[in-house]
């Protein structure tokens, strides 16, 4: 059964972007007693397979695997499948995959019986409005984020990946009860990187944020536990 990820614990999940399973484990139990859950996306999953899904018993942290899974929906419906194999809690589908794949993957996911969390990526944070316009979408980033998130929750998703840039409109277009999920943190002086859309700890929870992504500035800290509480210790205080 998927472990339930608990809110009374730290809105930090700790992205082990790292390309070893051995450097992921070694992170994940560094900063186990500050984060809430552990992420492993494509880097990781690409090296360890299944096995890096599986980190969260190291941990006993629930795990959102970020696949980002975007095909046609008879191919996410079987992925999906797999994925409840994994026992993971949360699940990335772009959202821009349409209301048939959206559907099909929650429908999978809740026949699966593992509590699977079917979360929507919406426009990534490394856009901005002159990347959407150049792929070809008629609205800026935020708009066309909140759109995303509005047809996917008519197709029963209610989770959603977005920037901090739009968890104000985003909670108030999709109401109190969906889980938001915000990468782009960095302090105030972290350097954004690739990111172009990016808050702090505090603000991001203050707008909205159920959950908050952190990679970089606790993977690359000199002490990344003593990182990891400082980050929960300012979201925390700004859920209160």
């Amino acid at each position: 059964m998927t472990t339930r990820p608990q809110q009374s614990r730290s809105p930090i999940i700790v992205a082990l972007d790292v390309d070893t399973l051995d450097r992921a484990r070694s992170l994940a139990r560094m900063v186990a007693q500050e984060v809430g859950m552990i992420k492993v996306g494509l880097e990781l999953f690409t090296q360890g397979g299944p096995e890096a899904a599986r980190l969260g018993g190291d941990t006993s942290l629930p795990v959102f695997l970020d696949l980002k899974l975007h095909d046609i929906p008879e191919t996410v419906d079987r992925a999906v499948a797999r994925a409840c194999d994994l026992g993971i809690t949360m699940l990335t589908v772009h959202a821009s995959g349409g209301p048939r794949m959206l559907a099909r993957a929650v429908e999978r996911a809740e026949k699966s019986r593992t509590g699977l969390i079917i979360t929507a990526v919406t426009v990534l944070t490394s856009l901005d409005d002159a990347d959407v316009a150049a792929i070809g979408f008629a609205r800026g980033a935020s708009e066309s984020a909140i759109g995303l998130a509005t047809m996917a929750a008519r197709e029963g998703v209610r989770a959603f990946v977005c920037s901090p840039a739009e968890l104000t409109s985003m909670r108030a277009a999709i109401g109190p009860e969906a889980e938001l999920v915000t990468p782009g943190i960095r302090g105030l002086s972290d350097p954004v990187s690739d990111q172009k859309r990016t808050a702090t700890p505090g603000e991001a929870i203050r707008n909205g944020a159920t959950w908050i992504v952190v990679g970089r500035p606790i993977r690359d800290a000199a002490d990344p536990a003593l990182a990891a509480r400082a980050i929960a210790e300012e979201a925390c205080k700004a859920r209160q």
